[in-house]
Formats: C-alpha cells, structure tokens, sequence
C-alpha cells in the first residue's frame, strides 16, 4: 500500500472562482448554438456538475466511459471504450470535459473518435492540464489550472478509485 500522504495544491475556493469564469466563457462560445457537453468518466463528473451549472445558456449533458489506467498511477498506452454516449453526436457541437490531461492519449482519442462520428466541433475543456507531461499533441480550449508537477487527487481525480471524493486538489506523495 501506498503512503496516503497529501499536500493541498488548489483549495476549492480557488477551484470554484476558476470554474465561474471558463462558465462565462463557455457561454459567450457557444451562444446560439446547440451545445452538447460530454463528460469523460470517471473523473470529470464531479468538475462536470459545477461547470454546467456556470454557463448560462441552454446545453444537452451526456457522457462517455474510457480507459487507459489498469489501476494504479500509469497508463497502459492504449485506450479502451467502455460507454459511449446515448446522444446523437452528427452535426453536435462537442465540449468534451475532462479533469486532468497529462500525455494527451485519451483526449487525442476522443477528439478523433467525435470528429469522425461526425461533431460540427469538438472543443476541450480541461480541469487540469499537465503539458509537461504531453507526449501526443492535443488542443485544450479551456483550461482551468496548469499545474506542472506531482500525482494528483481530489475533486474527481484518483489514485486506483480512491480520493475523488475530497473537495479540493492534493499531490499525492507516492
């Protein structure tokens, strides 16, 4: 088992203001058009349900299940469609919302797998981005924090399943 040991890196205070304002962006984007946000589960749930409730304008909500993660703190460099969305995805404008993207595996994935179902767009929505850690080349339109370092939980993120559930954003010490 690993050490439990956390450090606070982004309070929920900070989190929310933050998520306020990609709110109001959102809206100002899409404004007349038919939006459609998915959530990759499950991580972005929690990041999800805040962000719709800041953009104003009308949205349908949906949701899309992959893997990369056995378990544990490393990915297994291939991904795996779990649940895809019940929502007609043809000539939808896609927000795709994740909670953090690191490599750019699973987001270059979803990017290509809405773009040939057909999406008038697709645009990504990143709780945190990692780019330091970017091996495949992924466009992230609205970005809530960049942080550079460390194995983050809390807010949605996890290690093997566990710590989603703290409302604010922790390293982890492995």
């Amino acid at each position: 088992m690993h050490s439990t040991e956390k450090e606070l890196i982004l309070d929920n205070t900070a989190i929310q203001h933050r998520i306020l304002e990609m709110g109001e962006e959102i809206s100002r984007d899409y404004q007349n058009k038919e939006l459609l946000v998915v959530g990759v589960l499950k991580g972005a749930f929690i990041f999800m349900a805040d962000l719709i409730r800041a953009v104003s304008i009308p949205l349908t909500i949906d949701f899309i299940q992959v893997s990369s993660y056995d378990g544990g703190s490393d990915s297994s460099g291939s991904i795996t469609l779990k649940n895809s969305p019940g929502h007609p995805i043809k000539d939808t404008h896609i927000l795709l919302v994740e909670d953090i993207i690191d490599t750019g595996l699973t987001m270059r994935w979803l990017v290509d797998y809405f773009t040939g179902q057909g999406a008038a767009s697709v645009r990504v929505c990143s709780l945190i981005d990692k780019a330091e850690r970017r091996e495949h080349k992924t466009r992230i339109d609205y970005i809530g924090f960049s942080i550079a370092k460390g194995f983050l939980v809390g807010y949605g993120l996890d290690y093997d399943e566990k710590f989603r559930n703290l409302p604010a954003i922790h390293h982890l010490k492995l």
